[in-house]
């Protein structure tokens, strides 16, 4: 991996996704859509098969 010789700290904290979103509960392109309900990280692997159960 890829990472300077001298740091402080070894990563940067992440930033915290917590708590629902206020704004953009309109879908602005297609039919179906989909909403967090808490915050997380996802993968592509998720989202796809998320899309793919939609359009079923």
């Amino acid at each position: 991996m890829l990472m300077p010789k001298r740091t402080k700290f070894r990563r940067p904290h992440r930033v915290s996704y917590e708590g629902k979103a206020k704004g953009a509960k309109t879908i602005e392109f297609g039919e179906y859509g989909l909403q967090a309900t808490s915050g997380n990280w996802i993968t592509s692997q998720q989202i796809e098969a998320a899309r793919i159960a939609m359009t079923r």
